[in-house]
């Protein structure tokens, strides 16, 4: 069994930031030259020796958990994103 990496949970992110045309990364330079929230964006979150796929909800910062499982191992993050992304597909199919 193959290791599942950071990169590996990062392109799935990616992919997913492109199919559902969301800002590719949770903050971004404004003109002040101030960072700024990027609703919409998903993005991982690393804690208590997990990773979580949050999506920024508001200007202010505010996340949410997408799947509410909280932070998990890394192959079952990459799983549930692959699931979540043939989810999309089969919605889009129909």
């Amino acid at each position: 069994m193959q290791r599942i990496t950071l990169a590996d949970l990062n392109a799935v992110i990616a992919r997913i930031n492109r199919e559902t045309n969301s800002p590719a990364q949770p903050y971004a330079l404004n003109a002040d030259g101030k960072h700024t929230a990027q609703p919409g964006c998903y993005h991982l979150s690393r804690a208590y020796g997990g990773y979580s796929l949050h999506r920024m909800s508001n200007e202010s910062g505010g996340v949410r958990d997408v799947f509410g499982h909280g932070h998990m191992p890394a192959r079952e993050l990459y799983s549930c994103m692959h699931a979540f992304l043939a989810g999309m597909n089969a919605k889009e199919a129909a």
